[in-house]
């Protein structure tokens, strides 16, 4: 094996792990209420946020304001994201991702269970991976009491 492919391979998995860490400080923010300033920090400034039918949010103060209320709508929510899928080209790259959320939404006070995809866009900017498109498909959002299987998607409250 040559130094160079070995230094390649290196940077590859260098930059997966930098992915997989911002993602998680992502979770980690959303879970800390929804820390608009965390959440915004880890976007470009041209980013869009597709929660579906959570909303739609293009640039990063969008984002930012978009967050800064979420906390009002959703008071409680543990991220669990697994199996990364994480696709490096370059300076940008792509992720996909499952979500298993138990979270309680405001309106009611009911306790919820949420379950989807994330498919990422990520771009280095200024050595540094920043979410450039986060978009979520949900599969599952149903009340705790009665479980996926009797209610398997009831509409997000606003």
């Amino acid at each position: 094996m040559s130094e160079a492919n070995l230094e390649a391979r290196i940077r590859r998995l260098e930059d997966i792990e930098a992915i997989k860490q911002l993602k998680a400080r992502y979770a980690a923010y959303c879970d800390d209420n929804y820390d608009e300033e965390g959440i915004a920090s880890l976007f470009t400034e041209d980013a869009v946020w597709d929660g579906g039918p959570m909303g739609c949010h293009n640039g990063q103060k969008a984002i930012h304001d978009f967050f800064s209320v979420s906390d009002q709508a959703v008071p409680f929510a543990i991220h669990h994201l697994t199996n990364p899928i994480i696709e490096v080209d370059g300076d940008r790259a792509t992720g996909r991702w499952y979500l298993w959320q138990p979270c309680t939404f405001a309106q009611g006070n009911q306790g919820l269970w949420m379950a989807g995809t994330y498919s990422d866009n990520y771009r280095r900017v200024d050595g540094r991976w920043l979410f450039e498109h986060v978009a979520i498909k949900l599969r599952m959002l149903s009340p705790y009491q009665a479980g996926w299987a009797e209610v398997p998607m009831i509409e997000v409250p606003v």
